[in-house]
């Protein structure tokens, strides 16, 4: 599989993937064509032009999935597939009713088509959305995402602020609340950070690096460059019953 999985769309003081157009490029490779998937937004022709905009400048065109008769059938011919950010839930019931979770599901898997997520597109990836940071503001079929890594990911991890005044959970503490219940590691992508996953190989790029959670151990830090390829071989266990 080939996969390239951003925490985030736009960094801080700059334009909208201006922080990853070159990794974007370098991805795509001889491809010219994306397929973007804009269902984590309720205006999807706002969100595929300002995709366009942003990839214009790199020759890459842009087609939005929603403006085909047939989503299923974009999706089948498309060499390399974005899926935007937005709310994971609202993009999860899309998915399901689209019929995309299983078109694309089933051709990344085969190594056919290119994947690319951003936030929300990026906890797709993982084998359900129990890590997002959003409100479920619908209620798709299933938590079950595509599940092309066999761990959870999340995006726009932000580290506990020992001033903050805020008297809520940290992300810290949600993700160790997520591990009580299921033993499966979390990557926290911190902001203008990226997993990208050739076949067998996972290596984190990007700034600001990841922090790593597990059951049981102590986070770990992950640095930019580092390889991450021991993630691919986890057996993740969920508590399903609950």
């Amino acid at each position: 599989m080939d996969l390239l999985l951003l925490s985030n769309s736009r960094a801080p003081g700059q334009e909208f993937l201006a922080h990853a157009l070159d990794e974007i490029d370098d991805f795509l490779g001889a491809n010219r064509r994306l397929t973007f998937v804009p269902y984590a937004s309720s205006d999807h022709d706002g969100y595929t032009a300002v995709m366009a905009a942003a990839l214009a400048a790199r020759g890459i065109t842009v087609v939005g999935v929603h403006t085909v008769a047939d989503p299923r059938q974009e999706a089948a011919r498309a060499e390399a597939v974005f899926v935007g950010g937005g709310n994971s839930f609202r993009l999860l019931k899309a998915l399901y009713a689209t019929g995309l979770l299983e078109t694309i599901g089933d051709r990344v898997r085969a190594g056919e088509l290119r994947y690319l997520g951003a936030s929300a597109g990026s906890n797709m990836a993982a084998p359900t959305l129990r890590t997002t940071n959003d409100m479920p503001i619908v209620s798709p079929p299933s938590f079950e995402t595509f599940g092309f890594v066999p761990f959870q990911i999340n995006p726009h991890y932000l580290d506990p602020a020992p001033a903050s005044t805020h008297m809520g959970e940290t992300r810290e503490e949600r993700i160790l609340e997520f591990l009580e219940e299921n033993d499966v590691p979390v990557l926290g992508l911190r902001e203008g950070a990226w997993l990208r996953v050739d076949g067998a190989v996972a290596r984190l790029g990007g700034v600001n690096g990841a922090r790593l959670f597990g059951r049981g151990s102590e986070p770990a830090e992950l640095v930019p460059g580092e390889d991450a390829s021991h993630l691919l071989s986890t057996t993740p266990r969920y508590d399903l019953t609950g």
